[in-house]
């Protein structure tokens, strides 16, 4: 009898328990949503407003001014964007730039990474010289990578010609108009966005690698791994979600990128990317239903490339 009231009792204890579970995780639901829904109002003022606005014009023949009534043209917008070479040209130019300066700035920051996580004295100089690239304004960079590209006094050329004086070589007689090239002008901008976009990817890298445990390391040496199995068995695995983060934000930026075009070449020499393109047709020639429609592909294309990393991102974590 006696135990049968003292399973009673604890039964009713564990219905008391749970309710007080589920009671504490709905205040904390409810205390979660009262927290996010002011960054979800603004957010849906501030972006999902414009966004719904620049679809809605997308449909539209309109001008940026207001100069002319806007008339609904269906579709007529995105059939002249796929019958216009330019725009062609500059998503081309735009995923060029992309599939070639990211997997470099991976590699780079990969390397700089692992190098600013070894331990060594003065490694804080390193890592500082590392961020010195990411912490320059981007317009500054362009201004001053465009004057080191300069054919006449570059500084890039006066090391060219000087190494050819220096053992009487001829291959560089004259300065080389990089930026102004179709054969040269991208990957002089390639470079750039390398040199100054690898710290980036660095930084995100480092704080992944400074949470794997050390452990792991001991345990793979004392079964006598190498520095490169340690790397690939051990290091890689983990940092790969990281890396994927990381590749993931410089996709996105650089499919989108305009700062490096418009200042270094001002969308000559085969360099106008669809951002560029963008501002061309938004600005320059005050369209705004087409530019608008510009603005949608970009983003539907840059959706593309989160679907797809999403997809490698959830691989990584099984």
């Amino acid at each position: 009898m006696a135990s049968t009231a003292l399973g009673g009792q604890l039964e009713r204890g564990q219905k008391e328990e749970r309710r007080n579970r589920r009671y504490l995780a709905g205040r904390q639901i409810r205390l979660a949503w009262f927290l996010v829904i002011p960054t979800l109002l603004v957010l849906l003022l501030i972006v999902g407003y414009p966004l719904a606005q620049a679809f809605v014009l997308t449909f539209q023949k309109t001008k940026l001014d207001g100069s002319i009534p806007s008339t609904f043209v269906g579709i007529d917008n995105y059939v002249r964007l796929l019958r216009n070479p330019e725009f062609l040209g500059s998503i081309w130019n735009s995923l060029r730039f992309t599939f070639i300066a990211v997997p470099v700035e991976g590699v780079f920051g990969l390397l700089f990474a692992l190098a600013a996580n070894s331990p060594f004295k003065g490694k804080w100089i390193l890592r500082f010289a590392i961020l010195a690239p990411w912490a320059v304004p981007s317009v500054a960079t362009s201004e001053i990578w465009r004057w080191m590209f300069h054919d006449v006094y570059g500084l890039i050329n006066y090391v060219l010609i000087s190494f050819e004086k220096l053992f009487h070589l001829q291959f560089f007689s004259t300065g080389i108009p990089w930026l102004a090239l179709p054969q040269t002008a991208m990957g002089a901008i390639v470079a750039v966005d390398v040199w100054r976009s690898s710290p980036y990817v660095a930084i995100i890298l480092l704080a992944g690698l400074q949470l794997i445990p050390r452990e792991l390391y001991d345990a793979a040496t004392i079964d006598g791994a190498t520095k490169w199995k340690r790397f690939w068995h051990v290091t890689l695995p983990i940092l790969a979600p990281t890396l994927l983060v990381a590749l993931i934000l410089r996709t996105l930026d650089a499919f989108r990128m305009f700062d490096l075009v418009a200042v270094m070449t001002e969308g000559d020499a085969d360099t106008a990317t669809a951002a560029f393109y963008n501002k061309q047709v938004l600005i320059d020639f005050n369209n705004a239903g087409l530019g608008s429609t510009v603005s949608v592909v970009i983003l539907l294309i840059s959706l593309s490339f989160i679907f797809v990393y999403s997809r490698l991102l959830k691989r990584s974590f099984q």
